[in-house]
């Protein structure tokens, strides 16, 4: 009931404070003589640094000025005797210099600010001075408690002021992990809902920080020692803070309200709050410290409730009721006003005020109670109303009126003046005032007189404006609603009153208004585009007119981006900082109108903050976040990604960031699935329809707890290794770190032989995946299980897998070997399987060994490589397919058997003919140009006959063949590999295509086309190589290396070298070096260029030798080398003469006939040569 009273006092509270604020105090001209008013004052807790100075506020008005005291403690302060202390001038505003110690000055400050009407009163400020205080010396005892059990450390930070900001670190200046088991109250005391055995590896130091001086302090660590007799049991919640099931609170309207809920527990308890057994609203709180803290920011008449804190963990569930009782501080309803009378005239000051509990007021009056002060005729005292009938000049004086309760007081000055006056016009005189049409106007007359004058508006001097659209507002201004240009002339305020009267002149010009044809309108757009506003206008003529554009109520600076036009303003390449309120403003002399609209743009989303992890379990934790701005595009998802630290024995295996799993944009609080024994990192990405947010902040460092291992090693097998054949191997592959969940992985084998009553046997090994078993008989069945095993216990088994001890050579070979079905190219082998006992092992595959041992055709040389094919042992196989051999051929063969190690003993070689094939296609196919209506084709036999070679079938025909036109074709003998064919012209061009034959069929096909023919006039209409960059710099390059080998041969014969000259054969030109240095050797070899074809070049070489040697004998001379070049081989030493005796060579008797000479070198010959 009493809520519901109060929340309709509040709304008509908010109703009428509007009203009151229209009714304006009395203004008096600074120029009257009249009581003193506090104008500015310190607050009423003045807390303050300890500098030079400080300053108390007091300042005031009246006339004459008032004189200002000061009172501390209610002790008349004497200003003027302390040396610390001043006043500043014409003010009453302490500044005081601390030469000595602060704690001096503190206390509850009051000033009076006095003339010849009366004395006005602050509020009492309560001066203090900011501490930063230390903790007292003190030696703290070791704290021990078992684990499981609650605790509380408390930290107690030095008093203030201000109340200073504790945290809790340990001596390294690290922050001591706070969770959903360990948090601090408030008060900074560190609570544990229950102890773990990691708790003693740190120590805990409570750290206070002043604000306002920025200083820190430290309390003595203190050491935790764990006591771990007994297992930690599991504990339903307990409240540690507050006690018990219920409690009460008082909150002050207004102001930070903060309810704790603490409780004990194993598992530590989850906290969850209600009020009044529904779920919170959450407007205006906020859950902080894992909702062990609900904090709410400004506590209204609402806020009143039972508030029920629920502690759960897997043991049961606890309730606590606080009960929070809303108080306030007194408030202004009615704020007391000044009153002006003229003398023998009646009044009142009205003084109402409210707060919970209801407030006292009581007057003062000169800063006395006024009960205590001296009577006043005519002054009566009416609870929250004084009350005065037939005032006097002295009645005149200072009042205050005080409301308070047990939560505080406000205090508030007026007075009462009692003077008679003429009336003044206080405005300025001749105003010209310029309006526009249909708008409201104001034309000002403020006045002053006592007693208080009549007022009274004309227009032109004639008649009184009142009523229809004119109002007298009380402070003198007439407001005219709806202006219309008719309103337009000369308006005259008259003041009057039993004393005098006193009148001024307003004149008033209408305008056209300002209009707007096309106003900007709301948009919205993506980051980066355009966004464009209108804003087109028509106003009066007469007036001038000023258009500027407004963001958020400042100015905007255009630029590069940012561009204004008459009518419009654009805005590219639009960024978030951007979005806010643009406003085009339109100013002219007589009005000024805006008109607004928003730019909104949508962007990615801000990423996420404040990550909290809560609900820690072995597989699993619960990731909460505060989502970002969305950026007025939803968030669609958010993708949480992990950084995962593999916990290895002895090393931490790190990893990036990866994908975890994607959640709803509407949820902000998500439980993860995880691995354990694992560390974890998180950051979360919001995803919208303009794209994915930045990456969050990573959340804390989270590890999961261990657990036996999940996972069961894979691929395990069982074979013999090594040299030796009386061993198993058995091998698997290891788990991934991610599966070990917990330290110290290893692997338990086990192992018994199949079918045997035998227990089975283990081994553990700790780092190899695999294990070898000696002495076991040979390729013996063997039952296999591997199972992982961590210090948290065993993993499940693997399946049982069958492996085989090692394995031997087969003693047997396949028998019965024979081939059907042969062909040029392929066959079909047969055999008899070898007995399963002769394996001694598991069989793999026979494999057939062949190579060609020699051609079916005489004198056709062959390569003898031996080649295999393998075919498996699926089931009772007895054939296989040997394809790729070569036709008409001699063939071996042989077949063995292998298991997975070993190949069996070779069976009897036998001897298979290929049949005849076709054959591979010639070779060296040439075609020449010997005659200018000739063309001569010659080629090779094919590399491969495949069998007794029956003829060549050419074909041909000429290029862009016309239509109708026929392929030719000729048919050759095997023992002919050349063809001409005689040709209409020249230029004409033939497609040959050639293929040898057997009696099985034609073979490869070889496809040449004939040349252009090249003659002089031809070559006119081809690019000429003697101008082409490349052949000149060729032959530069080559006559440049001729003149630097030549200068060689100069430096060499000056110093007495020796040259001796072997034969050359089949080339032109060759260097030889031999042993003796720097000796060369030169030959120049004819080359024919007859039209013939090779073999009449080859045979008409032959009969020309004798008559070249018959040449050479004859020769007999240096002098020139031009009546040798017919020859098929000329010697000359290097400077152009015959070689002589002098080279020091032994020559044969045919040699030393023309080698006799030793004249000096030619230089003819040189040139020649050169």
């Amino acid at each position: 009931m009493r809520t519901k009273i109060w929340q309709g006092f509040l709304a008509t509270l908010t109703v009428l404070l509007p009203l009151w604020r229209d009714v304006s105090a009395v203004e008096i001209p600074p120029d009257v003589r009249q009581p003193p008013m506090i104008t500015k004052q310190s607050v009423q807790d003045h807390i303050v640094e300890p500098t030079d100075p400080i300053t108390v506020e007091c300042e005031a008005t009246g006339n004459p000025p008032p004189v200002f005291t000061w009172t501390r403690d209610g002790v008349y302060l004497n200003v003027a005797r302390d040396p610390q202390v001043s006043m500043k001038r014409r003010s009453g505003t302490l500044e005081i210099f601390f030469w000595g110690r602060p704690e001096d000055y503190e206390g509850v400050y009051q000033c009076t600010a006095t003339n010849e009407f009366g004395s006005a009163v602050s509020s009492h400020i309560r001066l203090r001075v900011s501490k930063a205080r230390t903790w007292l010396k003190e030696y703290l005892e070791p704290v021990s408690v078992f684990i499981g059990l609650p605790l509380i450390l408390p930290c107690n930070p030095p008093a203030g002021p201000p109340k200073p900001q504790t945290y809790w670190m340990n001596s390294s200046m690290v922050p001591i992990r706070q969770d959903r088991r360990v948090s601090m109250a408030e008060n900074g005391d560190l609570y544990f809902s229950s102890i773990v055995a990691e708790d003693y590896l740190t120590n805990y130091v409570c750290t206070a920080r002043f604000p306002n001086s920025n200083t820190i302090q430290q309390k003595p660590p203190l050491i935790l020692q764990v006591l771990t007799a007994r297992m930690a049991a599991q504990i339903a919640p307990k409240f540690m803070k507050p006690k018990g099931t219920a409690s009460t609170q008082i909150a002050m309207l207004g102001e930070e309200l903060v309810l704790e809920c603490f409780a004990s527990g194993v598992p530590a308890p989850s906290i969850k709050w209600t009020k009044d057994w529904e779920a919170l609203s959450m407007q205006g709180m906020k859950l902080e410290n894992f909702n062990k803290t609900l904090r709410i920011k400004k506590v209204s008449m609402e806020d009143g409730g039972e508030y029920i804190c629920t502690a759960t963990n897997r043991m049961g569930s606890l309730d606590h009721i606080i009960t929070v009782r809303v108080k306030s501080a007194p408030f202004w309803v009615e704020k007391p006003e000044s009153l002006v009378l003229s003398r023998d005239d009646s009044g009142q000051i009205v003084c109402r005020a409210d707060g919970i509990p209801r407030p006292q007021i009581r007057w003062l009056v000169n800063g006395e109670p006024i009960e205590d002060a001296p009577k006043s005729p005519g002054r009566q005292v009416s609870g929250d109303t004084l009350i005065f009938r037939s005032v006097v000049p002295d009645s005149t004086a200072v009042f205050q009126c005080n409301a308070s309760n047990q939560y505080g007081y406000i205090l508030a000055n007026t007075f009462l003046a009692v003077m008679d006056m003429r009336p003044r016009l206080l405005g300025f005189r001749d105003q010209l005032v310029k309006v526009t049409e249909g708008s409201q106007t104001h034309l000002h007359c403020p006045y002053f007189g006592s007693p208080k004058p009549d007022l009274r508006w004309s227009k032109g001097g004639l008649g009184a404006l009142e009523g229809g659209r004119y109002r007298i507002l009380a402070n003198g201004t007439l407001e005219i609603r709806r202006s219309k240009l008719q309103d337009q002339g000369t308006y005259v305020c008259v003041a009057s009153n039993v004393i005098g009267r006193d009148e001024m002149e307003v004149q008033l010009e209408v305008k056209e208004p300002t209009k707007i044809l096309r106003a900007p309108h709301n948009v919205i757009v993506i980051k980066g585009s355009l966004a464009h506003f209108d804003c087109k206008i028509q106003t009066d003529p007469t007036l001038e007119v000023t258009v500027t554009w407004l963001k958020d109520k400042k100015f905007l600076i255009l630029g590069r981006r940012m561009t204004k036009d008459e009518d419009s303003l654009s805005i590219a390449d639009v960024y978030r900082r951007d979005e806010g309120i643009y406003t085009c403003r339109i100013k002219t002399e007589v009005e000024e109108i805006s008109v607004s609209a928003k730019l909104t743009v949508m962007d990615r989303p801000d990423p996420p903050t404040d990550l909290e992890v809560s609900d820690p379990s072995e597989r699993s934790v619960r990731l909460t976040w505060v989502p970002g701005l969305s950026n007025h595009s939803p968030v669609k998802e958010y993708l949480v990604q992990y950084t995962e630290d593999l916990l290895a024995d002895y090393w931490l295996v790190p990893s990036g960031w990866k994908n975890l799993t994607g959640y709803p944009g509407q949820l902000n609080s998500v439980v993860l699935k995880l691995t354990p024994f694992v560390g974890y990192q998180f950051r979360i990405i919001a995803i919208n329809a303009i794209g994915p947010s930045r990456p969050s902040k990573p959340s804390i460092y989270y590890e999961t707890g261990g657990a036996v291992p999940d996972a069961i090693p894979r691929n395990i097998k069982g074979v013999g290794t090594g040299l030796f054949r009386n061993n198993m191997e058995i091998s698997w592959e290891p788990l991934e770190y991610r599966e070990w969940n917990g330290p110290k992985l290893r692997y338990m084998v086990w192992w018994r032989r199949q079918h045997s009553r035998e227990e089975w046997k283990n081994y553990t090994t700790y780092w190899w995946c695999s294990h070898i078993i000696y002495e076991t008989d040979t390729f013996t069945p063997y039952e296999i299980k591997v199972q992982a095993v961590n210090d948290f216990g065993l993993g499940p088994e693997s399946p049982v897998v069958i492996g085989f001890s090692g394995e031997d050579r087969p003693t047997v070979a396949p028998t019965d070997l024979r081939v059907s079905d042969v062909e040029s190219t392929k066959l079909t082998v047969h055999w008899q399987p070898v007995p399963r006992a002769s394996i001694m092992g598991e069989i793999k595959e026979y494999t057939v060994y062949y190579w060609r041992e020699s051609s079916r055709l005489p004198h056709h040389n062959v390569g003898r490589r031996i080649k295999s094919k393998s075919f498996k042992a699926n089931g009772p196989r007895l054939s296989g397919t040997l394809t790729g051999l070569i036709p008409y051929s001699n063939y071996m063969i042989y077949i063995v058997v292998a298991n997975n190690r070993y190949e069996g003993p070779p069976s009897n070689r036998i001897e298979f003919q290929t049949l005849e094939g076709v054959p591979s296609a010639p070779r060296s196919f040439r075609i020449m140009h010997r005659h200018y209506d000739t063309i001569y084709l010659d080629w090779e036999e094919p590399a491969e006959p495949n069998g007794l070679l029956t003829g060549y079938i050419l074909k041909y025909q000429t290029l862009n063949v016309s239509v109708g036109e026929r392929m030719q074709e000729e048919h050759i003998p095997p023992n002919t590999t050349y063809f001409s064919l005689r040709r209409f012209d020249r230029y004409t061009r033939y497609k040959f295509t050639l293929a040898a034959q057997t009696q099985i069929g034609v073979g490869e096909a070889v496809t040449e086309e004939s040349p252009h023919f090249t003659t002089e006039e031809y070559t006119r209409e081809q690019v000429d190589i003697a101008t082409q960059g490349w052949f000149i710099g060729l032959m530069c390059a080559i006559a440049l290396l001729v003149l630097i080998m030549l200068t060689v041969f100069f430096i060499k014969r000056s110093r007495g070298g020796k040259y001796p000259v072997r034969d050359k054969r089949d080339f032109a030109l060759e260097p030889v070096d031999e042993k003796d240095e720097g000796t060369f050797d030169y030959r120049i070899t004819r080359v024919t260029t007859l039209p013939y074809s090779r073999r009449e070049e080859e045979s008409r070489q032959g009969r020309s030798q004798g008559a070249i040697e018959h040449m050479q004998k004859m020769t007999n001379s240096d002098d020139s080398l031009m009546e040798y070049v017919e020859e098929d081989e000329i010697e000359f030493n290097e400077d152009g003469s015959f070689i002589g005796e002098y080279t020091g060579t032994k020559r044969d008797k045919d040699s030393s006939q023309y080698h006799e000479s030793s004249e000096a070198t030619s230089p003819v010959a040189i040139y020649s040569f050169a």
